[in-house]
């Protein structure tokens, strides 16, 4: 039987996956919902505005909408489908992404409710990357643990002679 921690990593990453996909579909194209691809198309033009700096480099509201919807549905196809490590780089970049629009929407002066999904996700993605980073360093602790076990009884049999 799956430890929890295992089944948490799963649900997490699968959940977390089709959410970042769902998403960066609608910032690609818009067959899911045109009213949310208009909205997207209208929020990263406010982006760029406030950020006169990327269009400075050659990036428009445009090419910004499309690198974070693209990075968000790769991203997510590889935390629903892929195992193993790739999970964590992925995980790793979604959550750089969350800064990201938090902070696009902070520059912006969005109200809470305009960002609040952008906090909750970085927050889940935050707990899926300590989870699964976990399971990686308690060995080690067990290790430390057995050998501080082997330290204390050393001690005390020269205590007792």
């Amino acid at each position: 039987m799956a430890s929890p921690r295992t089944v948490t990593i799963v649900a997490l990453s699968f959940a977390l996956g089709l959410f970042f996909v769902f998403m960066g579909t609608i910032k690609l194209t818009p067959r899911l919902s045109k009213d949310a691809y208009s909205e997207m198309k209208r929020a990263y033009k406010s982006y760029a505005k406030a950020l006169p700096g990327l269009k400075k480099i050659g990036i428009s509201s445009v090419l910004l909408r499309k690198i974070i919807g693209s990075l968000e549905v790769g991203c997510g196809v590889v935390l629903t489908l892929v195992p193993g490590r790739p999970k964590d780089v992925a995980n790793f970049l979604l959550l750089l992404v969350m800064l990201a629009v938090l902070f696009f929407h902070q520059l912006v002066g969005d109200p809470l409710k305009r960002y609040a999904h952008a906090l909750v996700f970085g927050i889940l993605l935050t707990c899926r990357l300590l989870i699964a980073r976990q399971s990686d360093e308690r060995p080690e602790r067990e290790d430390s643990r057995e050998e501080l076990q082997i330290n204390d009884q050393e001690r005390n049999k020269v205590k007792q002679s």
